[in-house]
């Protein structure tokens, strides 16, 4: 198997065709990993989430700093993957932020069932408010995989 370093504009298409990613925040020296739903915006180079109030949003609010993992998996042979470095950033409901919430939700609502995992069933414990939130891509490599032909 040969594996190959993606450019960066080789890592923003797979981002562009993914819509789920691992996002990963810290907070006192914990990690936490979680599956997100997310829409790659092009023009800004960032990329729209959103999600109900928990322990990702809590941790993501006193530590900003984030890591996405993205992949695109045909086999153990082939495969893509990209790691993003960036910032989260809400994006409050105030009305100087109304044309950034209409972006995204332009750009989730053209994937299928765009809300899952974020409007799933909630168990009576959590909390229901919904938070929309942006992570400005800092740093951004990736890797492909191809199987040796001999």
């Amino acid at each position: 198997m040969l594996i190959h370093q993606l450019t960066p504009a080789e890592c923003r298409l797979v981002l562009a065709e993914a819509s789920v990613a691992r996002l990963a925040c810290s907070h006192a020296d914990q990690p936490y990993i979680v599956p997100i739903s997310f829409a790659f915006d092009v023009a800004r180079d960032a990329l729209f989430g959103f999600s109900t109030v928990g322990k990702k949003i809590e941790w993501m609010r006193m530590n900003p700093k984030v890591c996405l993992e993205v992949e695109d998996i045909t086999d153990r042979f082939h495969w893509q993957t990209v790691i993003v470095l960036g910032r989260y950033e809400e994006i409050s409901d105030a009305p100087q932020n109304a044309e950034e919430r209409e972006r995204m939700l332009n750009l989730l609502g053209t994937r299928d069932e765009w809300w899952f995992p974020g409007a799933a069933r909630f168990e009576a414990q959590e909390h229901h408010a919904v938070v929309i939130y942006r992570i400005h891509i800092d740093s951004i490599t990736g890797r492909r995989a191809d199987r040796n032909r001999v």
